[in-house]
């Protein structure tokens, strides 16, 4: 049985409000479940900012037995500070191929590689020869 933390939808119509719950991979959404780890409220409130509350301990105990959280509770996860930032990708150019070199998902820029770092290198020593042949 594959165990997975995801979302379960509750509320009205245009209203959504969402619990987090630990479910066997095969139930449907709103369906059968394990247990309620939390919940997720997207409508800002009276502060103007999305609500969210979660059982850490439960959350840390199912991830450690092997539950798989679904992409919607990894970032809900990542925002509590519970699981690393997850990896994003920069886009080329429109409609075009992803360029697949690693982005900061705090800022959006794209992160430093070895290979960066070897030309940042040549270019130092390119300007150390200049400035003797001068």
């Amino acid at each position: 049985m594959v165990v997975r933390l995801r979302l379960s939808r509750f509320g009205c119509k245009n209203k959504p409000f969402y619990r987090v719950m630990a479910a066997d991979s095969r139930s449907p959404r709103d369906g059968k479940h394990l247990e309620v780890l939390g919940y997720y409220n997207p409508l800002p409130g009276q502060d103007g900012g999305k609500r969210m509350g979660l059982n850490f301990d439960r959350v840390k105990y199912w991830l450690s037995v092997g539950a798989q959280p679904s992409d919607p509770v990894k970032n809900i996860l990542f925002r509590a500070g519970m699981l690393p930032p997850p990896p994003m990708t920069a886009l080329g150019r429109k409609g075009g191929p992803r360029d697949t070199r690693p982005v900061d998902p705090m800022t959006g820029r794209i992160l430093n590689t070895q290979n960066s770092a070897k030309h940042g290198s040549k270019d130092s020593e390119e300007t150390e020869d200049e400035t003797t042949t001068e």
